[in-house]
Protein backbone atom coordinates (compact mmCIF):
# COMPACT_ATOMS: atom_id res chain seq x y z
CA UNK A 1 0.00 0.00 0.00
CA UNK A 2 1.13 3.31 -0.88
CA UNK A 3 0.66 6.75 1.20
CA UNK A 4 1.35 10.60 -0.14
CA UNK A 5 3.67 12.78 1.21
CA UNK A 6 1.33 14.54 3.47
CA UNK A 7 0.34 10.80 5.32
CA UNK A 8 4.15 10.10 5.16
CA UNK A 9 4.56 13.02 7.03
CA UNK A 10 2.30 12.48 10.16
CA UNK A 11 3.35 9.11 10.26
CA UNK A 12 7.20 10.13 10.35
CA UNK A 13 6.41 12.46 12.86
CA UNK A 14 5.01 9.84 14.85
CA UNK A 15 7.63 7.41 14.25
CA UNK A 16 10.36 9.89 15.65
CA UNK A 17 10.36 10.76 19.59
CA UNK A 18 11.87 11.24 23.10
CA UNK A 19 11.34 10.17 26.15
CA UNK A 20 9.04 11.83 28.30
CA UNK A 21 9.50 12.56 32.22
CA UNK A 22 6.29 12.01 34.62
CA UNK A 23 4.74 15.41 35.78
CA UNK A 24 5.11 16.40 39.27
CA UNK A 25 2.05 14.80 41.68
CA UNK A 26 -0.38 17.12 41.74
CA UNK A 27 -0.93 16.63 45.39
CA UNK A 28 -2.36 13.95 47.75
CA UNK A 29 -5.53 15.65 49.18
CA UNK A 30 -8.84 15.32 47.94
CA UNK A 31 -7.79 14.48 44.20
CA UNK A 32 -9.76 11.14 44.03
CA UNK A 33 -13.13 12.51 43.57
CA UNK A 34 -12.22 15.13 41.33
CA UNK A 35 -12.05 13.39 37.95
CA UNK A 36 -9.76 15.30 35.16
CA UNK A 37 -9.82 13.73 31.93
CA UNK A 38 -6.08 12.03 31.91
CA UNK A 39 -3.44 13.71 29.61
CA UNK A 40 -2.78 11.91 26.30
CA UNK A 41 0.75 11.70 27.23
CA UNK A 42 3.07 12.82 30.06
CA UNK A 43 5.79 14.26 27.92
CA UNK A 44 6.08 17.59 26.66
CA UNK A 45 4.41 19.20 23.23
CA UNK A 46 7.24 20.07 22.05
CA UNK A 47 7.51 19.40 18.31
CA UNK A 48 9.42 22.59 17.30
CA UNK A 49 12.54 20.78 19.03
CA UNK A 50 12.25 17.98 17.32
CA UNK A 51 10.36 16.29 20.67
CA UNK A 52 7.31 14.17 19.12
CA UNK A 53 6.77 11.51 22.00
CA UNK A 54 3.69 13.69 22.85
CA UNK A 55 1.98 13.04 19.25
CA UNK A 56 3.68 9.52 19.00
CA UNK A 57 1.94 8.79 22.38
CA UNK A 58 -1.39 10.43 21.96
CA UNK A 59 -1.84 8.19 18.71
CA UNK A 60 -0.48 5.01 19.57
CA UNK A 61 -1.32 5.07 22.99
CA UNK A 62 1.44 4.73 25.91
CA UNK A 63 2.23 1.27 26.02
CA UNK A 64 2.05 1.00 22.22
CA UNK A 65 3.99 3.42 21.61
CA UNK A 66 7.02 1.74 23.68
CA UNK A 67 6.57 -1.18 21.28
CA UNK A 68 6.69 0.94 18.56
CA UNK A 69 9.55 2.84 19.59
CA UNK A 70 11.86 -1.24 19.67
CA UNK A 71 10.31 -1.72 15.63
CA UNK A 72 12.48 -0.93 12.24
CA UNK A 73 11.29 1.96 10.60
CA UNK A 74 10.28 -1.42 7.79
CA UNK A 75 8.06 -2.54 10.75
CA UNK A 76 6.54 0.50 12.18
CA UNK A 77 5.83 1.80 8.12
CA UNK A 78 3.52 -1.50 7.92
CA UNK A 79 2.09 -1.06 11.38
CA UNK A 80 0.99 2.30 10.96
CA UNK A 81 -0.52 1.73 7.17
CA UNK A 82 -2.64 -0.33 8.91
CA UNK A 83 -3.50 1.39 11.68
CA UNK A 84 -4.45 4.00 8.93
CA UNK A 85 -6.66 1.70 6.97
CA UNK A 86 -8.54 0.95 10.21
CA UNK A 87 -8.90 4.58 11.38
CA UNK A 88 -10.44 4.99 7.23
CA UNK A 89 -12.70 2.22 7.60
CA UNK A 90 -13.96 2.95 11.16
CA UNK A 91 -15.33 6.26 9.85
CA UNK A 92 -16.79 6.80 6.31
CA UNK A 93 -14.14 4.32 4.35
CA UNK A 94 -13.93 6.93 1.28
CA UNK A 95 -9.79 6.63 0.66
CA UNK A 96 -9.07 9.55 2.88
CA UNK A 97 -8.73 10.31 6.95
CA UNK A 98 -10.59 13.33 8.02
CA UNK A 99 -10.55 14.96 11.29
CA UNK A 100 -13.26 13.32 12.83
CA UNK A 101 -11.87 10.06 11.95
CA UNK A 102 -8.06 11.28 13.63
CA UNK A 103 -10.11 12.23 16.51
CA UNK A 104 -12.28 9.22 17.01
CA UNK A 105 -9.13 7.25 16.48
CA UNK A 106 -7.11 9.32 19.21
CA UNK A 107 -9.92 8.78 21.33
CA UNK A 108 -10.25 5.50 21.11
CA UNK A 109 -6.49 5.00 21.87
CA UNK A 110 -7.10 6.36 24.82
CA UNK A 111 -9.50 4.81 26.33
CA UNK A 112 -8.03 1.50 25.80
CA UNK A 113 -7.07 1.31 29.75
CA UNK A 114 -10.90 1.73 30.28
CA UNK A 115 -11.41 -0.95 27.72
CA UNK A 116 -8.95 -3.24 29.45
CA UNK A 117 -10.38 -2.44 32.71
CA UNK A 118 -13.96 -3.60 31.68
CA UNK A 119 -12.26 -7.01 29.79
CA UNK A 120 -10.89 -7.86 32.86
CA UNK A 121 -14.34 -7.79 34.67
CA UNK A 122 -16.51 -9.22 32.58
CA UNK A 123 -15.82 -12.56 32.85
CA UNK A 124 -15.97 -12.36 36.88
CA UNK A 125 -19.56 -11.05 35.97
CA UNK A 126 -20.89 -12.74 33.12
CA UNK A 127 -21.13 -16.19 34.73
CA UNK A 128 -23.66 -18.04 32.88
CA UNK A 129 -21.73 -16.75 29.85
CA UNK A 130 -24.53 -14.96 27.49
CA UNK A 131 -22.59 -11.87 26.57
CA UNK A 132 -24.26 -9.99 28.77
CA UNK A 133 -24.04 -9.22 32.57
CA UNK A 134 -27.33 -9.09 34.26
CA UNK A 135 -27.68 -7.36 38.10
CA UNK A 136 -28.34 -10.57 39.69
CA UNK A 137 -24.79 -11.75 38.08
CA UNK A 138 -23.51 -8.72 38.88
CA UNK A 139 -24.59 -8.45 42.83
CA UNK A 140 -24.15 -12.22 43.38
CA UNK A 141 -20.63 -11.36 41.91
CA UNK A 142 -19.60 -8.64 44.35
CA UNK A 143 -21.81 -9.42 47.43
CA UNK A 144 -22.26 -12.94 47.30
CA UNK A 145 -25.46 -15.30 46.89
CA UNK A 146 -28.33 -14.40 49.36
CA UNK A 147 -31.78 -15.58 49.60
CA UNK A 148 -34.41 -12.98 49.79
CA UNK A 149 -34.95 -11.12 52.81
CA UNK A 150 -31.28 -12.76 53.95
CA UNK A 151 -28.95 -9.95 52.61
CA UNK A 152 -25.61 -9.49 54.50
CA UNK A 153 -26.98 -11.39 57.86
CA UNK A 154 -23.42 -12.84 58.34
CA UNK A 155 -21.86 -9.48 58.21
CA UNK A 156 -21.34 -7.38 61.07
CA UNK A 157 -22.06 -4.17 59.42
CA UNK A 158 -25.25 -5.36 57.18
CA UNK A 159 -26.58 -1.99 57.13
CA UNK A 160 -24.01 -0.31 55.52
CA UNK A 161 -23.55 -3.52 53.43
CA UNK A 162 -27.16 -2.78 52.10
CA UNK A 163 -26.66 0.78 51.87
CA UNK A 164 -23.75 -0.20 49.26
CA UNK A 165 -25.73 -2.79 47.47
CA UNK A 166 -28.58 0.21 46.82
CA UNK A 167 -26.35 2.72 45.54
CA UNK A 168 -24.54 -0.20 42.95
CA UNK A 169 -28.54 -1.01 42.41
CA UNK A 170 -29.12 2.54 41.72
CA UNK A 171 -26.32 3.39 39.42
CA UNK A 172 -26.85 -0.08 37.15
CA UNK A 173 -30.07 1.22 36.40
CA UNK A 174 -28.62 4.46 35.14
CA UNK A 175 -26.35 2.59 33.01
CA UNK A 176 -28.92 0.07 31.86
CA UNK A 177 -30.04 2.56 29.42
CA UNK A 178 -32.80 0.04 27.25
CA UNK A 179 -34.20 -1.08 31.13
CA UNK A 180 -33.83 -4.92 30.17
CA UNK A 181 -31.57 -5.56 33.71
CA UNK A 182 -29.00 -6.54 31.50
CA UNK A 183 -25.72 -4.96 30.65
CA UNK A 184 -23.99 -4.90 27.56
CA UNK A 185 -20.52 -4.15 27.46
CA UNK A 186 -20.98 -0.70 26.91
CA UNK A 187 -23.70 -0.41 29.74
CA UNK A 188 -20.97 -2.23 31.89
CA UNK A 189 -18.73 -0.13 31.35
CA UNK A 190 -20.65 3.10 32.44
CA UNK A 191 -21.15 1.61 35.38
CA UNK A 192 -17.52 1.06 36.03
CA UNK A 193 -16.37 4.15 34.60
CA UNK A 194 -19.39 6.70 34.88
CA UNK A 195 -17.10 9.46 34.75
CA UNK A 196 -16.80 9.34 31.31
CA UNK A 197 -20.09 9.34 30.63
CA UNK A 198 -22.68 12.20 30.23
CA UNK A 199 -26.00 10.26 31.17
CA UNK A 200 -24.02 9.07 34.28
CA UNK A 201 -23.22 12.77 35.56
CA UNK A 202 -26.09 12.72 37.81
CA UNK A 203 -25.49 9.54 39.42
CA UNK A 204 -22.31 10.37 39.87
CA UNK A 205 -22.97 13.93 41.29
CA UNK A 206 -25.61 12.58 44.02
CA UNK A 207 -22.91 9.65 45.23
CA UNK A 208 -20.59 12.65 45.90
CA UNK A 209 -23.23 14.32 47.83
CA UNK A 210 -24.28 11.35 49.78
CA UNK A 211 -21.06 10.63 50.94
CA UNK A 212 -19.88 14.18 51.95
CA UNK A 213 -23.54 15.82 53.24
CA UNK A 214 -23.13 14.46 56.55
CA UNK A 215 -26.23 16.56 57.95
CA UNK A 216 -28.38 15.44 55.03
CA UNK A 217 -29.29 18.69 53.77
CA UNK A 218 -29.11 18.36 50.58
CA UNK A 219 -25.73 20.55 50.32
CA UNK A 220 -21.87 19.99 50.96
CA UNK A 221 -20.74 22.80 54.00
CA UNK A 222 -17.24 23.85 54.56
CA UNK A 223 -16.77 21.58 57.49
CA UNK A 224 -17.98 18.44 55.46
CA UNK A 225 -15.59 19.29 52.38
CA UNK A 226 -12.65 19.54 55.26
CA UNK A 227 -14.01 16.67 56.73
CA UNK A 228 -13.68 14.30 53.46
CA UNK A 229 -9.96 15.98 53.38
CA UNK A 230 -8.74 15.95 56.97
CA UNK A 231 -9.78 14.66 60.36
CA UNK A 232 -7.70 16.75 63.11
CA UNK A 233 -6.33 14.48 66.51
CA UNK A 234 -6.83 16.19 69.38
CA UNK A 235 -4.76 19.13 70.09
CA UNK A 236 -3.63 19.40 66.82
CA UNK A 237 -3.43 22.35 65.15
CA UNK A 238 -4.98 22.55 61.27
CA UNK A 239 -2.38 22.51 58.99
CA UNK A 240 -1.64 25.22 56.65
CA UNK A 241 -2.96 23.19 53.60
CA UNK A 242 -6.50 22.68 55.22
CA UNK A 243 -6.66 26.36 55.15
CA UNK A 244 -5.77 26.44 51.62
CA UNK A 245 -8.86 24.33 50.95
CA UNK A 246 -11.23 26.31 52.91
CA UNK A 247 -9.61 29.41 50.05
CA UNK A 248 -10.81 27.09 47.47
CA UNK A 249 -14.22 25.79 48.66
CA UNK A 250 -14.56 29.80 49.07
CA UNK A 251 -13.40 31.15 46.07
CA UNK A 252 -13.49 28.56 43.80
CA UNK A 253 -16.13 25.78 44.78
CA UNK A 254 -18.85 27.98 45.96
CA UNK A 255 -19.91 29.86 42.87
CA UNK A 256 -22.80 31.55 44.38
CA UNK A 257 -21.03 32.20 47.55
CA UNK A 258 -23.91 30.74 49.65
CA UNK A 259 -21.13 29.56 51.86
CA UNK A 260 -22.54 25.52 50.72
CA UNK A 261 -22.35 23.72 47.38
CA UNK A 262 -25.85 22.35 45.61
CA UNK A 263 -25.54 19.91 43.43
CA UNK A 264 -24.23 21.52 40.69
CA UNK A 265 -21.72 23.05 42.04
CA UNK A 266 -20.55 19.67 43.31
CA UNK A 267 -20.61 18.97 39.86
CA UNK A 268 -18.23 21.55 38.39
CA UNK A 269 -15.70 20.72 41.33
CA UNK A 270 -15.82 17.03 40.63
CA UNK A 271 -16.60 16.91 36.83
CA UNK A 272 -15.09 20.09 35.64
CA UNK A 273 -15.37 20.97 32.40
CA UNK A 274 -12.66 19.71 30.42
CA UNK A 275 -11.55 20.29 27.19
CA UNK A 276 -11.44 18.12 23.99
CA UNK A 277 -7.71 16.51 24.19
CA UNK A 278 -7.90 14.09 21.06
CA UNK A 279 -9.82 16.88 18.98
CA UNK A 280 -7.30 19.51 20.28
CA UNK A 281 -4.29 17.03 18.56
CA UNK A 282 -6.26 15.69 15.83
CA UNK A 283 -6.23 19.27 14.63
CA UNK A 284 -2.79 19.60 15.33
CA UNK A 285 -1.20 16.59 13.17
CA UNK A 286 -3.63 17.53 10.75
CA UNK A 287 -2.26 20.90 10.13
CA UNK A 288 1.34 19.30 10.54
CA UNK A 289 0.82 16.95 7.83
CA UNK A 290 -1.98 18.00 5.59
CA UNK A 291 0.17 20.29 3.33
CA UNK A 292 -2.00 20.88 0.78
CA UNK A 293 -4.44 21.95 3.30
CA UNK A 294 -8.10 19.58 2.21
CA UNK A 295 -8.43 19.22 6.28
CA UNK A 296 -8.38 15.81 5.16
CA UNK A 297 -5.20 13.09 4.26
CA UNK A 298 -5.04 11.01 1.49
CA UNK A 299 -5.05 7.09 2.33
CA UNK A 300 -3.72 5.47 -1.30
CA UNK A 301 -1.41 7.38 -3.18
CA UNK A 302 1.06 6.50 -6.30
CA UNK A 303 4.07 7.70 -4.03
CA UNK A 304 5.44 4.59 -2.33
CA UNK A 305 6.33 5.12 1.49
CA UNK A 306 9.82 3.49 0.40
CA UNK A 307 10.90 6.88 -1.58
CA UNK A 308 9.47 8.60 1.29
CA UNK A 309 11.65 7.22 3.94
CA UNK A 310 14.35 7.83 2.44
CA UNK A 311 14.22 12.11 2.45
CA UNK A 312 13.98 11.64 6.36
Amino acid sequence: MMWPPSLLLLLLLLRRGAQGKPSPDAGPHGQGRVHHAAPLSEAPHDDAHGNFQYDHEAFLGREVAKEFDQLTPEESQARLGRIVDRMDRAGDGDGWVSLAELRSWIAHTQQRHIRDSVSAAWNTYDTDRDGRVGWEELRNATYGHYEPGEEFHDVEDAETYKKMLARDERRFRVADQDGDSMATREELTAFLHPEEFPHMRDIVIAETLEDLDRNKDGYVQVEEYIADLYTAEPGEEEPAWVQTEREQFRDFRDLNKDGKLNGSEVGHWVLPPAQDQPLVEANHLLHESDTDKLEHLQVHSSHTVEAWLGEF
